[in-house]
């Protein structure tokens, strides 16, 4: 398991935050209610994480989360000491052996989860995504943790309109993977609005 940072609304730094976190359009918040499960008022851990829809030509990179059934865009939380920026170029590294190239900003999405704690399982998460558009320099093979190769991750290609699809169809069978579709079918859509209005 990577080493995360977590911080308090206060400002107390505890290991997922990012003091420096980007300041981004919100594009989406999710709470529980939104997948249909009933909140619970609990102790909340707070997270800060980095995606992106990376571009080779036509195509975008996706996950599959082959365990829980659903697609998702790749990226993963910030370490400590990390910027928005470095953490996304890290993940996509090892998330897809790419090298990237930033191009823009699709936005943010906040999920209120009540009933999933990363630190601890009996608290919360509000996570924060940031969203970026990227290009692909060099592609490579991906690095996947031990959590990521247990849930069947697999790397796939497909145009900006088949990945909304894709992630439209899917049935996740967990959780997380509720919350993961909304956010990253919204993070899609706001990329596509962008494409268009190019």
């Amino acid at each position: 398991m990577r080493k995360r940072l977590w911080m308090t609304a206060s400002g107390a730094v505890y290991p997922g935050s990012n003091p420096g976190r980007a300041i981004m359009k919100l594009l989406l918040e999710l709470k529980d209610d939104d997948i249909g499960v009933l909140s619970r008022k609990i102790k909340t851990e707070i997270r800060s994480a980095a995606r992106a829809v990376i571009f080779s030509g036509n195509k975008i990179a996706l996950l599959h989360v082959t365990k829980n059934n659903y697609h998702k865009l790749p990226g993963g939380g910030i370490e400590k000491s990390e910027t928005v920026k470095g953490a996304l170029i890290r993940e996509i590294a090892e998330e897809t052996g790419c090298k990237i190239k930033i191009t823009g900003e699709v936005g943010k999405v906040i999920e209120h989860r009540s009933h999933e704690g990363i630190l601890n399982r009996n608290a919360g998460v509000l996570q924060t995504s940031y969203c970026y558009l990227a290009d692909v320099l060099e592609k490579g093979k991906p690095n996947f943790d031990e959590g990521e190769k247990e849930a069947g991750y697999k790397l796939e290609w497909a145009s900006l309109d088949l990945a909304i699809k894709m992630i439209e169809n899917s049935k996740p069978n967990n959780y997380e993977g509720k919350f993961i579709v909304k956010r990253d079918l919204a993070l899609l859509r706001a990329a596509k609005a962008i494409a268009e209005a190019k």
